[in-house]
């Protein structure tokens, strides 16, 4: 049997410490090895050569970036293909709006009163810029405050408030 690896490129830290935390233990059942990978403060070469040496040693790869200011996914994995032309636009999964977006997701309405954040039923537009608004004072950082989100996340409830977040699941098989 062949030794199986998945690579998951994410933008920056706070990506890396929700993939590590959150999704990275359900794909531990159908990998031997799951690595996630920072990329955007790579050069472009660096990153286009790590992608190289996925497809020689034949293992799976997920490269995962924010929408942005751009328009649309399609738009956005547009730009990713025009930027690494070795990338196969099936592997791109497009978080709409940002990172952030997932964290909230995650809480249900019981973690959410703990943390001291208004609970809504849709997390998809949310910005880093409104996020980073809805830190209650008691946290010394938003590192800190992304800290404890992960210490009470609920994937299922995840699921339910962010349609990016439901597609990635989805689209990867992720049993809850």
């Amino acid at each position: 049997m062949a030794y199986e690896r998945l690579y998951i490129l994410v933008e920056g830290d706070d990506d890396k410490r929700f993939f590590e935390k959150i999704l990275t233990p359900l794909f531990e059942g159908k990998y031997d090895q799951v690595k996630v990978w920072k990329y955007a403060q790579q050069k472009k070469e660096k990153v286009s050569k790590f992608l190289e040496s996925i497809k020689a040693l034949s293992a799976d790869y997920i490269f995962v970036s924010d929408i942005d200011r751009t328009p649309c996914v399609t738009a956005r994995k547009q730009y990713i293909q025009s930027k690494f032309k070795e990338i196969d636009k099936d592997r791109i999964i497009v978080v709409i709006r940002e990172i952030e977006s997932w964290y909230l997701a995650v809480l249900d309405d019981k973690s959410s009163k703990r943390l001291g954040i208004r609970y809504s039923k849709a997390t998809d537009n949310v910005t880093k810029e409104q996020f980073n608004n809805l830190i209650p004072r008691k946290f010394d950082s938003k590192i800190d405050f992304m800290q404890e989100i992960l210490k009470c996340f609920n994937i299922e409830t995840g699921k339910h408030r962010n349609t990016s977040f439901r597609y990635f699941l989805d689209k990867h098989n992720c049993e809850v």
